[in-house]
């Protein structure tokens, strides 16, 4: 089987540069920085290697490097961003501080050699492309040429077409790339000459043989929230394991509307050992007082596994089964170099001892991915597209503290914004859709009378995998009736405004 590695230099797009590889019918996967050539040399099938970015400079003590063996193993090399600028560095060109830093869209412009590039192929010679950098390529090694430039980058792209070394300063992984995946591919299969021979079909057999093996003969738990992410890991592990799972749904108080409800409803008939917990008053106790986003995630995510240890007890678990998949890992900080942009309650949250072991068998997929296994396992298309919703559920659609009123209020706001985009048929135009309460509050009129109530923000927003989004271009008609709705309904709330951030320079969440 062929297969494209990717060196993980700390970007937190590492994982989807790997993501956009196994889109293309490729196998790859992340290996850290450390990896020698002589591992490298030890995978069979391999035939190209990605450096991925990061958000260090090449100058900084700690930054990270890799062993310069590999650029000589006669393997064709990718490096994108920081990897773009540590290839031009070690084969001796230079690298320096941009008189300008680069972020966001760009147009990038293919010189003659570009045009001519196997990189380029069938593209255009003007590219809208997405930066994220502070330095450049100030000048090339010797025998590489320049592919491509923009206003701040003189080289934006670059490449040896013998040893078949090319970089580039954007980040071809992103959908903001316009053409980025035909870069990949071009890379992929004109480049390294890698056919597609892989699919998801291979992820589903080999992960429930891998989960059958590991818990074989001893009983798991899992956390079932009704999300297609947990959903499906029941699917999967059930399949693996059948009834020495038990599914336990703890009701933390933070779940959407009707949601302890719909969950027993949904999976009562499911083949599974399924628990209802109502533990929201313990959540609501550890909760008082605490305002910071970063504190809630960690209490959440202790509680959870707290709870689970005690529910485990019941059944004499020794495992314990989580729907954690890689944007929670790598937003988290999973990566030596990465920066930590949040804590999720099942990666970040978690205490250092548990008394069980992890099961995770979805930490390799993103959200898409994870739907399409949803499919081959069978599950109802009223799971497999449901809107995401966090595992520390609308306590971090609050900003500042979790109260039971506070609760209430984003609660019923949440329930109006998904009644109205299900009646306009507008829910499935919309990758995820939700209503964060804000701890300010502003003067209006109702009633002839002046008011001073609470502010509700709405957050829709269009993505694939859940690293990169654009918030969603709602009607106006649309935003005027859910606005309505929420300030006719909520007698504490005066005014609802619209979130226009995209992902990056935002995060999909506030907190």
């Amino acid at each position: 089987m062929a297969q494209i590695v990717v060196i993980d230099l700390g970007s937190q797009l590492c994982h989807l540069i790997a993501r956009r590889v196994r889109e293309l019918g490729v196998y790859s996967e992340v290996l850290p920085n450390t990896i020698t050539p002589e591992d490298l040399n030890k995978i069979p099938g391999l035939k190209g290697i990605i450096l991925s970015g990061g958000p260090a400079s090449i100058y900084e003590a700690s930054a990270p490097h890799i062993d310069k063996g590999i650029l000589s193993l006669g393997i064709p090399v990718l490096g994108i961003c920081y990897g773009h600028q540590l290839l031009a560095q070690y084969l001796g060109g230079a690298v320096e501080g941009g008189m300008r830093k680069e972020y966001g869209h760009t147009v990038l412009e293919l010189t003659q050699e570009g045009q001519g590039s196997p990189f380029y192929s069938g593209l255009s010679k003007d590219q809208d492309v997405w930066m994220n950098h502070g330095d450049i390529v100030k000048s090339l090694p010797a025998g590489f040429m320049i592919t491509a430039t923009t206003h701040n980058s003189p080289v934006a792209s670059f490449e040896e077409p013998v040893k078949r070394i090319y970089g580039v300063q954007f980040h071809v992984e992103v959908t903001h790339t316009k053409n980025g995946i035909d870069m990949v591919r071009n890379f992929v299969s004109r480049i390294c000459k890698a056919d597609p021979d892989w699919s998801m079909d291979d992820f589903v057999e080999e992960k429930i043989a891998a989960v059958r093996k590991m818990i074989h003969g001893k009983r798991a738990i899992l956390g079932l929230s009704g999300g297609v992410d947990s959903s499906t890991c029941a699917a999967l592990v059930g399949k693996a394991i059948g009834k020495d799972l038990t599914a336990i749904f703890i009701d933390t108080g933070f779940m959407r509307k009707g949601e302890p409800d719909e969950i027993k409803s949904a999976f009562s008939s499911w083949d599974i050992d399924l628990r209802m917990v109502d533990s929201s008053a313990l959540f609501y106790e550890r909760l008082q007082g605490v305002s910071d986003p970063e504190l809630k995630r960690k209490i959440i995510g202790e509680l959870f596994i707290r709870e689970f240890e005690r529910e485990a007890k019941k059944v004499d678990a020794s495992f314990l089964v989580q729907g954690t998949i890689y944007p929670d890992v790598i937003e988290s900080g999973s990566s030596t170099h990465a920066s930590t942009i949040k804590s999720h309650h099942n990666v970040g949250g978690l205490p250092e001892e548990i008394g069980l072991t992890l099961c995770e068998p979805l930490r390799d997929l993103y959200k898409d991915e994870v739907r399409v296994v949803a499919a081959k396992l069978g599950l109802p298309d009223s799971l497999i597209s449901r809107h995401p919703f966090p595992g520390p559920g609308l306590a971090i659609r609050i900003i500042g503290e979790c109260t039971p009123s506070r609760i209430a209020i984003v609660k019923e706001a949440n329930a109006i914004l998904m009644e109205e985009l299900d009646r306009s048929g507008f829910y499935h135009s919309t990758w995820q859709a939700f209503a964060v309460l804000l701890p300010i509050k502003s003067v209006g009129v109702q009633g002839d009378a002046r008011v001073y109530k609470q502010t509700i923000v709405l957050r829709l927003v269009d993505s694939v995998d859940a690293m990169t989004a654009n918030f969603t271009r709602v009607p106006y008609d649309l935003l005027e009736r859910i606005s309505t709705r929420i300030t006719n309904e909520i007698r504490e709330v005066g005014r609802v405004v619209y979130d226009i951030t995209d992902k990056p320079p935002g995060t999909i969440e506030w907190e």
